[in-house]
């Protein structure tokens, strides 16, 4: 990446801005733009991107078009829903504070039952069962990458159940039950049985109760997150009626892109190349100023630090992890923060577990699946309960109709 090329001077950002200096300052201060130290560490330079999408907004005004056009990234609300509210000490799912639930032991059951809004129905009840004959080999074949097993396995599932949508409510919760256990056993390739963080833990590390009660807790603060990639992309295919194992493979499908779950995946390249490294401060450093993203660092909606994250932290700073992975970690949390400001976030936690035990990148996304399913649950089976279509439209940009005598 050529840092003359994708960085510019604050000149060249309050130009495109029409700006001046003292406004651009401000819009830094109140989180709207971000800088980063310059080649002399005593100017500032921006992202060109981020300012020359700063300049779109603007152009675009205060009226509704600019409303509709902010309210994909994290602008706007576009629905209601009773799920679940983000605030700045974490989620709340239906009223309770998530990380309040982990420090009461809930388990990742506990949670979807209170997501589902099962009231007295426990939807886990009945044993989840073996696995169907004519998906027993893809369901236990450990040689495929998790998510990818789980989005072949679950449309064959699909055919064993009668359609979700004509189904009452406790039909379909007591299907989602089923859906997230089977999920959780397609992800770790074994049969699926006992409480979801049971399962995963004793597949990757057997016996071992501290890094089983990490396990539960990252389950249940990835349940939901209001109207995330994957939760949006499962509720909008659950509104055309769809199945629910086809809203699932939806939110599989769109939690497997690198900007999604798939940043724990460069998370983990951060850390090993973090330990490959000599002076960690340094390589944060340099990558920071060369416009680099920090996978794992920073969150929108946490401008003061992710709440899930610290959580984590704490809870993996008590368990008896080796001392030199440990250590790796808290100087890359300290090199984010002193460089660039930034605190980590569930992503990074969820990479820096596996780290820290010595597992690879791949359970890392495999948590963060098999807990986010319970939410996209949630959102289908409260978008089927609405019964309408989610279709937002475009403001249309590129050419102009060409008229008749164009066309001649």
């Amino acid at each position: 990446m050529s840092i003359d090329r994708d960085l510019i001077p604050a000149s060249e950002a309050c130009r495109v801005l029409g700006i001046s200096p003292a406004t651009l300052y401000a819009y830094v201060s109140r989180g709207l733009l971000e800088s980063r130290p310059g080649r002399d560490h005593r100017s500032r330079v921006y992202r060109r991107q981020d300012v020359e999408r700063l300049a779109q907004r603007k152009r675009l005004g205060r009226g509704p078009a600019r409303g509709a056009a902010q309210s994909l990234d994290r602008g706007l609300p576009v629905l209601e829903t009773r799920i679940s509210l983000i605030r700045p000490d974490g989620p709340y799912y239906r009223g309770r504070s998530a990380v309040g639930m982990v420090r009461a032991g809930a388990t990742l059951e506990d949670t979807a039952r209170l997501l589902w809004d099962c009231g007295t129905q426990d939807p886990f009840a009945d044993p989840a069962g073996d696995w169907p004959a004519r998906v027993v080999s893809l369901a236990n074949d450990a040689e495929l990458p998790p998510l990818a097993r789980a989005m072949a396995v679950i449309p064959l599932l699909a055919l064993q159940v009668p359609h979700s949508f004509q189904a009452d409510q406790g039909t379909r919760r007591a299907l989602a039950a089923t859906l997230l256990r089977q999920n959780a056993g397609l992800l770790v390739a074994r049969r699926p049985s006992g409480p979801v963080h049971r399962l995963l833990a004793d597949t990757w590390r057997p016996d071992d109760e501290g890094f089983a009660e990490l396990v539960r807790a990252a389950l249940v603060l990835c349940a939901d997150h209001e109207l995330n990639v994957s939760a949006f992309a499962a509720r909008v295919v659950a509104s055309t009626g769809a199945h629910l194992h086809a809203t699932v493979c939806a939110g599989l499908s769109a939690l497997a892109g690198p900007r999604h779950g798939g940043a724990t995946t460069r998370v983990y390249k951060l850390l090993e190349d973090a330990r490959q490294s000599r002076d960690v401060r340094r390589l944060i450093a340099s990558r920071w100023r060369q416009g680099e993203d920090l996978p794992g660092f920073g969150h929108a909606l946490y401008p003061e630090g992710d709440p899930r994250a610290s959580e984590l932290l704490a809870m993996l700073r008590t368990q008896p992890v080796p001392e030199q992975p440990m250590a790796l970690l808290e100087e890359v949390i300290a090199a984010a923060e002193s460089v660039a400001e930034r605190r980590p976030n569930v992503d990074f936690m969820l990479g820096a577990i596996c780290f820290a035990y010595g597992l690879p990148a791949a359970p890392a996304l495999s948590i963060f699946a098999a807990g986010r399913l319970a939410g996209w649950l949630a959102h289908v089976l409260e978008q089927q309960a609405l019964g309408r279509l989610i279709r937002p439209r475009a403001s249309y940009t590129g050419l102009p109709p060409e008229t008749d005598a164009e066309q001649e």
